[in-house]
């Protein structure tokens, strides 16, 4: 079974209410056996546009990624996320 991952790019607009998001996120991430492999750190920006964070979150499959992010839990944070940041997020099935 392959694994799966979110990669996500995120901008924060306000810093102050962004830990909310992460509170609330910790949830859905525990109930789905999330695994991050990246969160924030140093990047350079090879081609493209960036974002000041990036984020890459494993998974034991592509449809517990999935079920993560459309449930109730991940759904609740993301209202939160959306209003304090703004990300790119995909879903990808890996290694």
């Amino acid at each position: 079974m392959k694994k799966a991952y979110w990669v996500v790019r995120v901008a924060v607009n306000n810093a102050e209410n962004y830990p909310k998001y992460l509170s609330t996120a910790k949830q859905a991430f525990k109930k789905y056996g999330a695994h991050f492999v990246v969160r924030g750190g140093r990047y350079q920006s090879m081609e493209g546009t960036s974002r000041d964070r990036n984020v890459v979150v494993e998974f034991k499959d592509f449809e517990t990624a999935l079920a993560c992010y459309q449930s109730p839990e991940y759904q609740k944070a993301r209202a939160i996320r959306q209003a304090n940041a703004e990300a790119d997020l995909v879903i990808v099935e890996g290694n």
